[in-house]
């Protein structure tokens, strides 16, 4: 009760501090607060107003382009599509998210829910996908391998609808996990997260000609093993496809040519194509492929609809985002309709940075700085001050971070900051520095 009461002290500690700020820039935290304790005002926009309207923002803003959390934080207008439904920012404070996470959800008369989870291969864009369909970057992203380390939670939560998404790293073969080192968690958590899936998301990155003609063995292995499971098809990346023709020989080899049961109709007029989309990748010819079924399958034909879509166009995902939403069955909400992840703001905040240290480090630099958060704390004018420590092993790796003259950990501390503003909704000072190992 003790604890409680602190909280309660401390929220209400939280709305008398927004409110100095002034009416019309605090509404957007007050009705989240009110959303939590049971009421439900309506309110269009999550924060407006010029009080915390300045260059730095403003910049930001245009980083993002229109319709960015950011422009909704300073009050800058909207189109349509973007006034409904608000997407939830993730509190900067621990406490304020733990209290969020266990609170009752806020369910309407008829609740629907949906557990989704996506598999593909590493680097297919699943994370990429996940933010766009919450609406909010808060996974992080690269071109390297294995950014997702472990299994990450999103909620979607629209009208009566909630669909849940479990974000699962790539699947690996477990020769791949113990010659390079990687985490037990990389080969563990898709599996774990297909045990309460309610629908399978199958990424395949068709811009990838070594490993787009097939699935791999381990997801084939998984949709095998879980049959019972429904599954969909995600062609993701068809905007770097220079031949769209190209797509109809990938479905048929991904679905083997059924797709909900019924035979696709195609006239096989590439037929000169045929030999080389069957053709195995570098990675398919190692020791860790496996037949699965006794005979060396290359898709499922399984798949209830196939959806050929960019995971960076809001266009293309929007489609998949209203199937998902139409797909969920009647049940309890597992989440409060604020809830955008299950993640832990310093958590969020380390992935962050992660993600520009493998965005801007070469090779293996990136695999082998631990991180150090040495301050986390709310400054005098509301804004989140964040101070982390990046510890490497070899001096030099600490002038590869550092960089000229100290503009590549600048450059890092600047986007990442820009991330977290986007996500927390409010102004970020990200300090980072280097410290060798000793």
């Amino acid at each position: 009760m003790a604890a409680r009461g602190r909280r309660g002290a401390g929220l209400v500690r939280a709305v008398l501090g927004v409110w100095q700020l002034g009416p019309e820039a605090s509404r957007g935290w007050v009705c989240r607060l009110l959303s939590i304790w049971g009421y439900h005002p309506r309110c269009v926009s999550c924060i407006a107003g010029a009080a915390f309207a300045g260059p730095r923002l403003s910049s930001a803003s245009r980083y993002y382009g229109p319709g960015s959390a950011l422009d909704r934080f300073l009050g800058l207008a909207q189109p349509d599509s973007f006034l409904t439904p608000c997407v939830p920012a993730v509190s900067m404070h621990r406490d304020e998210q733990d209290l969020l996470l266990v609170h009752c959800p806020d369910m309407p008369e008829n609740p629907r829910v949906l557990r989704v989870v996506l598999l593909g291969a590493p680097n297919a864009g699943k994370s990429t996908l996940s933010n766009q369909l919450l609406g909010r970057k808060v996974f992080p992203v690269s071109k390297k391998v294995h950014t997702t380390r472990c299994q990450a939670l999103g909620v979607i939560t629209e009208k009566e609808a909630q669909v849940i998404l479990l974000d699962t790293p790539g699947l690996i073969s477990p020769i791949k996990q113990k010659r390079h080192h990687l985490e037990l968690s990389l080969l563990e958590d898709p599996w774990k997260s297909m045990e309460s899936a309610d629908l399978v998301v199958v990424l395949v990155d068709v811009s990838d000609k070594w490993t787009r003609n097939q699935l791999s063995p381990q997801v084939l292995q998984c949709l095998t093993q879980y049959s019972q499971v429904p599954s969909v098809l995600v062609m993701n990346k068809v905007d770097c496809l220079k031949q769209k023709s190209v797509l109809l020989n990938l479905t048929a080899a991904l679905t083997e040519g059924v797709v909900n049961g019924k035979k696709l109709k195609m006239k096989q007029v590439f037929r000169s194509h045929t030999p080389s989309t069957h053709r195995p990748s570098p990675e398919a010819k190692g020791s860790d492929t496996q037949p699965v079924g006794g005979s060396q399958r290359t898709g499922w034909p399984h798949f209830q609809e196939i959806f050929m879509l960019s995971a960076l166009s809001q266009e293309d995902v929007r489609t998949l985002k209203q199937y998902l939403l139409a797909q969920a069955q009647p049940g309890p909400w597992e989440f409060h309709s604020g809830v955008l992840t299950t993640q832990m703001p310093e958590e969020i905040c380390a992935n962050i940075i992660r993600e520009k240290l493998l965005q801007y480090l070469p090779q293996e630099v990136p695999y082998n700085v631990q991180q150090r958060t040495e301050v986390w704390e709310e400054g005098p004018s509301g804004q989140l001050v964040i101070v982390q420590k990046l510890l490497v092993s070899k001096e030099s790796h600490v002038g590869i971070l550092i960089g000229q003259k100290g503009q590549l950990i600048a450059q890092i501390a600047q986007e990442a900051g820009r991330d977290l503003m986007d996500i927390f909704l409010c102004d970020v000072q990200l300090h980072l520095s280097v410290k060798l190992l000793k």
